[in-house]
């Protein structure tokens, strides 16, 4: 019998540093099966768990193939002009009688694809409307090495290969990047060592040569601790005052502790300090900064003080060293078509009670795009409130999710392998193409469908922009780097290296800052949060290769309590395997129990992105809280205890 399958390439567009190209066998119509492109230099040919089980959500008999509108407590079908007909009337109602600023359009990184800006320049075109501001995701990061850099971007990945320390800051690859795993032991092959830094113990521990485990927000105290042993050893560069701003001020901050008091802090042994200075004073040395670690509410001086190491230790600018938090995943594209122009903006980790406090005008419509805030931002159960609450929701997703479930219109939408986009990568330098591999489901459409729909509905100026070809787009999104072997011609024979990024930062060690100057942080809090024996232990929701933030690996949303894993001294009178209830000063939840002796005894770690209205949700315990800098969210400093259930 013959085969009848087909090969289509794509890649994926969700948020994840790898954006693997994706290989994909279709037979009549369906797609049968995902493999990574072994042609991808990132990707090499195998998928994380997440995506290689993306079939079972593409074939979901959950997924939404209907506008939905609300109907008391529940939702009923309704055609695509009639739901986009109410909703255009009641936007253009809201915007003549409050202003654009009563309209917030709140979008996020459930794609990455690039098409998805076409929809801000709608929104921008019609008010300009309220957006956010921050970012819950990296906005500390962000803000940390855009102060002391004046430019935010990483070593390419292959320059690992340089280098003869890796440090691993709060980065957990076999989760958050595991396409970075195969390069670190081929690293560790060819001789280099790789250090982990890591409140959680987890799998990656087993691929390190030295693992620390401070306590968690103890990064602050640590770096200055290693910091000091580098003074005092004379394992700095002596040239860095010259690219270094402000150098006296940090050597008499580091300096101004002892270094077992900085150990004590951090909740480490002195020999553990000193044997991390020794290994990343023998470089070059490569700082891979987690996601996580600035998560915090000192995530920004965290990352500066990781920023401050690189650059005294003189390994900026020199292969196999520099300090990587972000690629510009955006870098490579021409977005001028949308400005960011805003009525406003209120900050995303504090979005709930912003929403609900807004005046002046107060907000009345919510228009989500690629993004689940319910379960994602901290203070779950007031995002959803501030919904809930509004003359007009409308969410934009393929699922009911928690965040739909808010929405007076919810609009169904095309999946990663139904896409027809482009992405670049916060995890490496490589663009792709996004491109449909099957049929949508007839009732779907995509964001730029309904942005092109909308626009003639509210009566824009050149509404037919919104309407062009979506290769027009692409084009116009590569017109940077076109010129530079990186066009829409090239990215359709496979995945291209954006021309324009470096591969090494800041050879000639000159910096887009003010003074032309690493600019090293100068006012630190070393304090890490605290615990106290009313709540004990410090809640730490983090990544799974179960779920890709709020969307699970499977096509079913896990059911009953969640797991939360302890320390047996930290949960006792409790059994393992048994329920407890996780109490924080926001919320409670029901979870089950999971001893493991490896943990520190102040740690409670959950799987993050769970269902609120399956009461798996973490974030309903996580107060609204912004970072020291740049707008994140503080995830990781919420005190909790365990109490029995009633």
């Amino acid at each position: 019998m013959t085969d009848t399958s087909t090969h289509l390439r794509t890649a994926c567009n969700r948020d994840c540093p790898d954006v693997c190209g994706i290989l994909a066998t279709v037979r009549d119509g369906r797609v049968t099966r995902l493999q990574g492109d072994p042609d991808h230099p990132v990707t090499r040919g195998f998928l994380c768990h997440r995506t290689s089980r993306f079939l079972d959500r593409q074939y979901s008999p959950d997924r939404l193939t209907t506008p939905l509108m609300r109907d008391g407590d529940g939702f009923r079908p309704i055609g695509w002009d009639e739901a986009l007909d109410r909703i255009a009337r009641q936007m253009c109602a809201i915007r003549a009688e409050s202003g654009p600023g009563a309209i917030l359009h709140y979008r996020s990184g459930g794609s990455l694809g690039l098409m998805k800006h076409v929809t801000d320049a709608l929104f921008e075109r019609f008010g300009p409307v309220t957006l956010k501001s921050g970012d819950i995701c990296s906005g500390a990061g962000d803000a940390a090495q855009l102060a002391d850099f004046g430019v935010e971007d990483s070593h390419d990945l292959e320059d690992l290969r340089n280098a003869r320390t890796i440090l691993l800051w709060g980065k957990n690859p076999h989760v958050s990047s595991p396409h970075l795993v195969p390069l670190l032991r081929e690293c560790r092959k060819a001789g280099a060592r790789v250090v982990l830094v890591d409140p959680v113990h987890h799998q990656g521990v087993s691929s390190a040569d030295l693992y620390l485990q401070p306590r968690p927000g103890g990064d602050v105290a640590l770096g200055l601790g290693v910091a000091r042993e580098l003074f005092e050893a004379g394992a700095v560069d002596p040239t860095c005052e010259a690219y270094c701003l402000n150098l006296q001020v940090f050597r008499r901050t580091a300096l101004g502790r002892s270094t077992a008091h900085w150990a004590e802090l951090a909740g480490v042994r002195v020999d553990e300090v000193r044997a991390l200075a020794q290994a990343y004073a023998q470089g070059p040395s490569a700082i891979l900064v987690g996601w996580g670690t600035q998560r915090r509410g000192n995530g920004s001086a965290a990352v500066r003080v990781l920023d401050a190491l690189g650059a005294i230790s003189g390994n900026l600018g020199v292969a196999g060293g520099g300090v990587s938090f972000y690629f510009q995943r955006r870098g490579a594209f021409d977005l001028s078509f949308a400005s960011g122009a805003a009525a406003r903006r209120l900050p995303e980790a504090l979005l709930g009670q912003a929403v609900l406090e807004a005046r002046d005008p107060p907000v009345r419509a919510v228009w989500v795009t690629a993004g689940n805030p319910v379960a994602m931002l901290p203070d779950s159960r007031k995002v959803a409130e501030a919904l809930q609450t509004r003359d007009l929701t409308v969410v934009v997703d393929a699922f009911l999710t928690d965040t739909a479930r808010c929405a007076h219109f919810v609009l169904p939408t095309t999946t990663l392998l139904e896409e027809d986009d482009l992405v670049g990568s916060y995890g490496h330098a490589w663009l792709a193409e996004v491109r449909p591999v099957v049929a949508r489901p007839e009732g779907v459409r995509s964001d730029y469908e309904i942005a092109g729909e909308l626009a003639v509905r509210l009566g824009l100026p050149n509404a037919q922009e919104f309407r062009q070809p979506v290769e027009v787009w692409k084009r116009r999104l590569l017109s940077r780097v076109a010129d530079h072997g990186a066009g829409l011609d090239q990215l359709r024979q496979g995945p291209v290296r954006h021309p324009l990024a470096p591969k090494i930062l800041f050879e000639d060690r000159k910096f887009p800052t003010p003074s032309g100057k690493v600019e090293l942080v100068t006012d630190l809090d070393p304090t890490p949060p605290q615990v106290t024996p009313q709540r004990p232990m410090l809640l730490m929701a983090l990544s799974t290769e179960r779920s890709q933030a709020s969307q699970p690996a499977g096509a079913q949303e896990p059911q009953g309590p969640p797991v939360a894993t302890v320390h047996p001294d930290a949960a006792l009178g409790f059994d393992d395997g048994g329920l407890a209830q996780v109490v924080s000063d926001v919320g409670a939840m029901t979870v089950r129990l999971r001893f493991d002796p490896r943990q520190r005894r102040d740690v409670l770690a959950m799987a993050k992105g769970g269902s609120l209205g399956a009461g798996r949700c973490p974030n309903a315990l996580v107060p609204a809280r912004q970072t020291d800098c740049g707008g994140g969210a503080v995830y990781y400093d919420t005190p909790v205890a365990l109490l029995p259930v009633d």
